[in-house]
């Protein structure tokens, strides 16, 4: 009895070592993750914000659906970075007043086609060295 319980643990062993993988194909979601992930993305917002110039005002209508508290940290650790180290803003390409673009549909087609091939008059070949003798 004692040797078949044994191997059984044995034949489980490895199952159990892999209980990240197994999560990961599985698709389960993982609360910590997805808080850690929120609270990154939120920083990370945060900073763009501040280096662009932004009010933390402004950086929450733009981004709803952020974590506002991520959002300030992230914020303010980029503010203080960049008046420790001297650092001027880098102007945004959007306005103030102006909504960020909407997110195209996953079924719609894509808007770039095919990059363009330069025609085969406009390819030289490449010069051949020719040696002196």
């Amino acid at each position: 009895m004692r040797k078949i319980a044994c191997l059984v643990c044995m034949a489980v062993l490895p199952f159990l070592s892999a209980c990240d993988r197994l999560v990961d194909l599985l698709d389960i979601p993982d609360p910590a993750k997805e808080a850690a992930k929120a609270q990154a993305e939120g920083e990370a917002i945060g900073s763009a914000c501040r280096q662009t110039g932004r009010s933390i005002e402004d950086c929450y209508v733009l981004n709803p659906a952020a974590q506002k508290a991520a959002v300030f940290t992230g914020w303010k650790s980029m503010n203080d970075y960049m008046l420790e180290h001297n650092l001027k803003e880098v102007p945004s390409l959007v306005s103030r007043n102006e909504a960020p673009p909407a997110a195209a549909p996953a079924n719609a087609a894509p808007t770039n086609v095919a990059p363009t091939i330069p025609a085969a008059s406009a390819i030289r070949p490449p010069q051949q060295a020719t040696a002196a003798h």
